[in-house]
């Protein structure tokens, strides 16, 4: 079976570098790609520039708080395009604001989770993330 692929949209090194352990730890075979910000995504996701020869993530993790395009201008990209708009985007974020989770969810996002302070339990959260999407869920393929 071809491993699972995620895109990774944040800007921290920090909470890329837990994001990539966590799905590391988990027991899901996963390929990992990383931009790090909403400019970045779109262009990975529509296949422009660098990233003409990419794979399309099977599930994207987006960050709200990005520079030059923040996560809910390119969560209403995402989903407005038909080609694009079935892939999963669990929004993972910083933001508790009850604003940003609405808005999040007005432009379909598949899942809305605030990042834990602990570690460990950030890594649980990843965890269960990636077993929900890979392991419970059927995906459609592209």
């Amino acid at each position: 079976m071809n491993k699972f692929r995620i895109l990774i949209v944040e800007d921290n090194p920090a909470d890329i570098r837990l994001t990539e352990v966590a799905i590391q730890k988990s027991e899901i075979d996963c390929a990992l790609d990383v931009v790090k910000d909403g400019v970045e995504a779109i262009n990975f996701l529509k296949k422009l520039g660098k990233y003409s020869k990419v794979n399309l993530p099977d599930l994207i993790l987006l960050d709200l708080n990005l520079p030059r395009k923040n996560g809910l201008d390119a969560l209403k990209e995402i989903k407005e395009d038909e080609d694009l708009k079935r892939i999963p985007v669990v929004v993972l974020t910083i933001s508790s604001n009850e604003e940003d989770l609405i808005k999040a969810y007005n432009l379909h996002a598949n899942s809305y989770i605030n990042k834990p302070l602990d570690v460990r339990e950030f890594y649980t959260i990843v965890e269960f993330i990636c077993l929900y999407w890979f392991k419970v869920v059927k995906l459609a393929k592209f």
